[in-house]
């Protein structure tokens, strides 16, 4: 008779889902780290002869206790010093990305789009969209519907489109793109900064109150060059260097002295957002 394998062990096999899953969620690893370490906690209390499919109790637990921590955090998150942005993850800690729905769900824009939709949205649209569940199974996790949950997945993917289709880049024309973002602002080039960005692009930088910071969005084209070319102007720049963030390339680099990570979001081959995260509690999964 096979023994069977012990309980942590078991658990270890699901981790890189379940982080991925809570990230998704949570927009911060801190707290899907948090939240997997309470699933392990259900699991090793568990009477695991009575559970048929693992992975399905545990993306259940995990989703449950996700979808809680997320309505408590929106609370903090809406008093926090500036504009709250997602927590930027090496792309090897966040799990599977062995399919295009995967890679496209933890994409940093689209994790940061997130925020705007619902708790229970945002669930039922990251475990139909990224994770394929029926809506059948979805409605049990979240104690709706399947009516509901197929509205909730609409509404959500509705929410996040915008209303606009996106033109995607290769990773090394997505790099490409975001250097040539950093070396027309370091020259000062207001000819080529038009050139790359759309009309009505943002630029987001998030310190947290823990470094200087925008303290709002900068909207629109013309804000943003602005803005770009007044910051490296002022403070001396370090070395970029290459990270894979969030499934794409990102900016790593040194404002005068303060580490940030840079990353862009494109439409039609333009740069619509550029998000800056500056506040060190959430570069510690990054700058290491």
């Amino acid at each position: 008779m096979e023994t069977p394998e012990p309980a942590t062990e078991q658990f270890e096999t699901y981790r890189p889902l379940l982080l991925g899953l809570a990230y998704r969620l949570l927009g911060s690893m801190g707290d899907a780290e948090d939240v997997v370490h309470h699933a392990h906690l259900r699991w090793t209390g568990t009477d695991r002869a009575q559970v048929r499919d693992p992975r399905a109790f545990l993306i259940t637990v995990l989703a449950r206790l996700a979808v809680d921590r997320l309505r408590s955090a929106k609370v903090t998150r809406e008093s926090y010093t500036g504009p709250w942005l997602p927590e930027p993850v090496a792309t090897q800690a966040l799990g599977p990305l062995d399919t295009t729905a995967l890679r496209n769900t933890v994409a940093y824009a689209t994790v940061h789009l997130m925020e705007r939709l619902s708790p229970q949205d945002r669930a039922a649209f990251v475990l139909h969209a990224a994770f394929e569940l029926p809506y059948g199974e979805i409605a049990r996790i979240l104690d709706a519907t399947e009516t509901n949950c197929r509205q909730m997945y609409l509404r959500a993917g509705r929410r996040l489109a915008a209303g606009r289709d996106r033109f995607t880049l290769s990773d090394d024309d997505h790099a490409k793109l975001l250097a040539r973002f950093l070396e027309a602002a370091q020259s000062r080039d207001h000819a080529r900064l038009t050139a790359l960005l759309t009309e009505d692009a943002v630029a987001w930088n998030d310190g947290g109150g823990k470094v200087r910071a925008a303290p709002w969005p900068i909207e629109g084209r013309e804000q943003v060059i602005a803005f770009s070319a007044d910051l490296v102007a002022r403070y001396p720049l370090g070395t970029p260097r290459r990270v894979d963030v969030n499934g794409r390339p990102t900016l790593a680099i040194t404002v005068d002295g303060i580490d940030q990570v840079v990353t862009i979001d494109v439409r039609d081959g333009r740069i619509d957002g550029i998000y800056v995260v500056l506040n060190p509690d959430k570069l510690g999964h990054i700058m290491t």
